[in-house]
């Protein structure tokens, strides 16, 4: 039995534990633990049933339910968690899943599968059309940011407007992609899955078809169980975290993408062990550009229609996090070669990464942050700028004069 499957089932047990801790207040720490864990098993059933689903369905509408509930434990997570009014965990924790997938998943695939096989094949094509992919989303992420960074004020019905647009913009470059990928060009996204299905019938030595309505059932129990855990888990991952110490910008790059992502981990560091790298590659560089191209998009249009605004303004450091993931990534990737080496250098990069998110403190990363212009920011402006030209006479110049301010004497400094 294999390690995806033994985790889909030993880790269930924690779904009544989660929901018996919270309805008899064991503790926020607890039901924390409890929850995350609980989540980790339906995250691997979803994407099981979507596996199967697909394999019924055909390549071309199987490719499309991976595409769209490839991160549905994720997106489900995030939508909860902006219900809640946690914008800034929901934002840190889009940066982090493509952190954690570019580093940390593709890290442990080409460590492990090359501490196995000496060195492993990809097909650079399918890299690099991912890699040129990634650099529009960054691109698309960081303009936001650099608006504020460089601006005096920003009012933020501007910083929405250019987020809204972004995410429509974002979501037509996915669906491109999608054309791509099923339609103009699948034959270059075929080879791995092929082998991954033959290695699978072979070790298995038997091939069957899956019952369609039973994976069906499973996909919309997983899917409704995901968004019940989300709601446990969300209503004390703020209390907890603070509890430990922990800031909501730590909270959401490394931890939910944990939490969120782990059939994803599995699923890339199997066949990686395989030695089916092109499909470990897809599944880690796939899964970055739906959240980077459809996940963050679809959040930022979820939160208008809920009254939670959420734009695409994100940390300085999370901007440069993400280019220098997707860089790294980009490197690595371009000979088509991988060796446990380069999984050990993804590996570092992550941890050192995640070591400044730890250890980084909020209020210096925004102590130079310029305004962001609101309603009653600049009522208190004009009514200051009203007081002051209020207090020079008509006949006396804009400027005050000289002699209108008090002189400060020896004797004064003296006596106080």
């Amino acid at each position: 039995m294999s390690i995806k499957k033994i985790l889909s089932i030993a880790l269930l047990i924690f779904i009544p534990i989660s929901i018996a801790a919270e309805y008899l207040h064991w503790g926020s720490l607890v039901v924390f633990i409890t929850s995350a864990l609980g989540i980790i098993p339906l995250a691997i059933w979803l994407s099981t049933a979507t596996e199967e689903v697909a394999i019924v369905t055909g390549p071309s509408i199987g490719g499309l339910l991976n595409a769209v509930f490839g991160n549905a434990t994720e997106l489900i997570i995030a939508i909860v968690a902006l219900k809640a009014g946690l914008i800034d965990i929901v934002k840190a924790s889009i940066t982090g899943t493509i952190i954690s997938n570019l580093l940390l998943v593709m890290g442990l695939s080409m460590l492990l599968g090359g501490i196995r096989y000496k060195e492993q094949e990809f097909k650079p094509i399918i890299a690099r059309v991912n890699g040129s992919t990634m650099t529009l989303a960054v691109i698309a992420i960081l303009l936001p940011t650099m608006v504020i960074y460089t601006s005096n004020g920003v009012e933020p019905a501007a910083i929405q407007n250019l987020s809204l647009i972004t995410a429509i913009v974002l979501i037509a470059v996915y669906a491109l992609t999608l054309l791509f990928s099923l339609k103009t060009h699948s034959y270059l996204y075929e080879v791995g899955i092929l082998e991954l299905e033959d290695s699978e019938n072979t070790d298995e030595s038997t091939t069957h078809k899956p019952n369609l309505w039973l994976w069906i059932g499973v996909l919309v129990a997983s899917t409704v169980a995901v968004a019940f855990e989300s709601e446990i888990f969300v209503g004390v991952v703020e209390e907890t975290t603070k509890g430990l110490g922990l800031t909501p910008l730590f909270t959401g790059v490394i931890l939910l993408p944990i939490v969120g992502g782990a059939a994803e981990y599995v699923t890339a560091v199997g066949v990686a062990m395989k030695n089916n790298m092109d499909l470990s590659v897809s599944v880690a560089m796939g899964s970055s550009l739906l959240v980077a191209l459809l996940v963050a998009p679809v959040l930022v249009i979820i939160g208008i229609v809920i009254h939670q605004p959420m734009d695409l303004n994100f940390n300085p450091f999370e901007v440069v996090a993400v280019a220098i993931a997707v860089t790294i990534a980009n490197l690595i990737s371009l000979d088509g070669r991988s060796n446990w080496l380069e999984g050990v250098l993804l590996l570092a990069t992550y941890i050192v990464l995640a070591a400044a998110f730890y250890f980084g403190s909020p209020e210096s990363v925004v102590i130079n942050k310029p305004h962001i212009l609101d309603e009653e920011s600049i009522t208190e402006s004009r009514t200051v700028v009203s007081d002051t030209v209020s207090t020079i006479n008509p006949g006396e110049p804009r400027a005050l004069k000289r002699n209108n301010i008090p002189k400060i004497t020896d004797s004064d400094t003296l006596e106080q």
